[in-house]
C-alpha cells in the first residue's frame, strides 16, 4: 500500500512555487491564516536569504489589503527652510546661516509655489524644513492660514471653471474636486515650535489644527533604538518624543504617516524594534495611515557605511515590513530613494503605493540622489501598469481620486490617447 505524502504547507501548492519548498512556508502559513507575526518571525523573514519567498509572504499580505490596485498622489513638495539648530550626523540637507546655500521662504514665496502647483492639478501641500533658529511660532501659523486660505481661492477658480461650461478632460470618479490637503511638520518640528511658543506641544498641534492643518508627516522617526539614534542624530527628539506627537495628534482625530531610515549603522534587530513601536502605537490609536520605509543616502554624509542599501535590502525590508505590520493598511516604495525602476519592483514585495513624483525635492538629492526630480503622472501609472497593478491616483489618506481601471490598448503607454492636461500634471511626494 502506498503512502501519501501531506505537505507540511498545504495552501503553499495551491498558492505559490517560490514557498512550496521554502524554510518560510510556516509564516506564510500563519499570514494565510491571519495570524499576528512575532519578532521573531520578522527576524527570519529578515534574515532570510529566500527573497522570493520573503516577496511571496509580503505579496499575499499586499493582495488581501489592496486587491490588484497601486497608487500614487500628485501633491507638491515645499521645503521652507533648510536652516536647522541641529546637526544630525545622517543629514546633508540642514544648513547653517553662515553657509552660503542656505535658503529661508517668506509665507508669501511659499503661496506663490502653491499657487503654481494648483494649475497642475496636485492635492496636497507637503510641507517640511529645518529646525529654524530664529522664526518666530507666529511664522509658522501664518503659513498653515495661507496656505489653507488657497482652498477658498481654488474653489472659486473651480466655480468659475464650472460655469463657462468647459468640460473637464479628469476621469475623476467624485463630481467634487478634491480639497488641498495640508500635511505638514515633523515630530520634531512641532516640539520645536512649542519650545517657541513655549507651550505644551499638544496647544500647538491644536493651534495649528485650527489654522488649516490637515496631517503630519511621518519624517524624523529614523530608527528609534537610542544607541543609534545617538549616534546618527545625537540631540534629535527621542523615539519615545516621536511617538508622543503622534499620539497625540492621533487622538485628536488626526492621521499621519510614519517612516524608518534604514540602511546605515543600525542591525536587523533594530529595525524589528521600530517595526514593533510603530505596530504598538497603531494598535492603540489606529491614526497612520500608511508606512514609509526609506533608505539612507551615504553620498555627502559623515557616517561611514561600507555597505549601503541595496536592491535586495530594499525590497526585503519592504516586504518584511507589510507581513509585520498587519495593522497598517498601506506600505509605500518611496522612488525617490529607490529609484523609479526598483519601486516598480517592489509592488509585488508588499508596496502597494509609489508616492508619485517630487518637484523640488531636497533632502534626499543633497544627501547624494540621482533618481530625477519629478516624474509625470503618465509616467507614474505606466510603471504602475507595467508591474501587472491598476492605477488609482489617492488622497493623502490613501483613498482613491481616479482609478484608472484595466489597461486598454488605445490608451495606455506614453504613445497613447491621453489627454495633454493629464501628460502636464506633475505627481509629487
Amino acid at each position: 500500500m502506498s503512502l501519501i505524502r501531506v505537505h507540511p504547507c498545504p495552501s503553499v501548492v495551491r498558492m505559490n512555487f517560490f514557498l512550496q519548498k521554502s524554510e518560510l512556508c510556516d509564516l506564510y502559513e500563519k499570514v494565510v491564516a491571519g495570524q499576528r507575526l512575532s519578532e521573531a518571525d520578522a527576524r527570519r523573514l529578515f534574515e532570510s536569504k529566500d527573497l522570493n519567498a520573503v516577496g511571496a509572504i509580503a505579496d499575499f499580505a499586499r493582495a488581501r489589503k489592496a486587491g490588484n490596485r497601486a497608487s500614487y498622489i500628485v501633491n507638491r513638495y515645499i521645503n521652507y527652510s533648510n536652516y536647522c539648530i541641529l546637526s544630525c550626523q545622517f543629514c546633508s540637507f540642514a544648513r547653517k546661516k553662515r553657509d552660503a546655500d542656505g535658503f529661508e521662504l517668506t509665507v508669501p514665496q511659499m503661496v506663490e509655489k502653491a499657487r503654481e502647483a494648483l494649475k497642475l492639478g496636485i492635492t496636497e501641500l507637503h510641507v517640511v524644513g529645518g529646525l529654524h533658529p530664529s522664526l518666530p511660532f507666529s511664522y509658522y501659523v501664518d503659513m498653515v492660514k495661507a496656505l489653507s486660505a488657497l482652498n477658498t481661492s481654488s474653489s472659486r477658480r473651480e466655480e468659475a471653471h464650472s460655469a463657462s461650461g468647459e468640460k473637464s478632460q479628469s476621469l475623476l470618479t467624485s463630481a467634487a474636486t478634491p480639497r488641498l490637503h495640508l500635511k505638514c511638520f515633523t515630530a520634531i518640528e512641532i516640539l520645536h515650535l512649542a519650545w517657541l511658543a513655549k507651550k505644551p506641544f499638544p496647544d500647538v498641534l491644536a493651534e495649528l489644527k485650527a489654522a488649516g492643518l490637515d496631517s503630519l508627516t511621518g519624517g524624523g522617526a529614523e530608527i528609534f533604538r537610542p544607541e543609534v539614534r545617538s549616534a546618527i542624530a545625537r540631540g534629535k527628539e527621542s523615539a519615545e518624543e516621536y511617538l508622543d506627537v503622534h499620539r497625540a495628534w492621533h487622538r485628536m482625530g488626526g492621521r499621519s504617516t510614519c517612516t524608518m531610515l534604514f540602511g546605515h549603522v543600525e542591525s536587523l534587530a533594530d529595525r524589528v524594534d521600530h517595526l514593533r513601536q510603530l505596530r504598538a502605537l497603531q494598535d492603540e490609536t489606529g491614526g497612520f495611515v500608511g508606512f514609509v520605509p526609506l533608505p539612507y543616502q551615504p553620498e555627502n554624509n559623515p557616517i561611514p557605511v561600507k555597505h549601503p542599501p541595496t536592491g535586495f535590502d530594499a525590497l526585503r525590508t519592504l516586504a518584511v515590513s507589510r507581513a509585520y505590520l498587519d495593522n497598517f493598511a498601506h506600505i509605500t516604495a518611496y522612488w525617490v530613494g529607490l529609484g523609479l525602476k526598483l519601486a516598480q519592483v517592489a509592488l509585488s514585495y508588499g508596496a502597494d503605493d509609489l508616492h508619485g513624483t517630487i518637484i523640488e525635492e531636497h533632502i534626499f538629492h543633497m544627501a547624494g540622489s540621482q533618481t530625477p526630480q519629478l516624474q509625470t503622472e503618465a509616467d507614474m501609472v505606466k510603471a504602475i501598469r507595467e508591474a501587472g497593478r491598476e492605477p488609482v491616483q489617492r488622497n493623502t489618506f490613501y483613498e482613491p481620486i481616479k482609478s484608472w481601471g484595466p489597461a486598454t490598448n488605445n490608451t495606455e503607454g506614453t504613445h497613447g490617447g491621453r489627454s495633454p492636461v493629464l501628460e502636464a500634471n506633475l505627481a509629487t511626494a
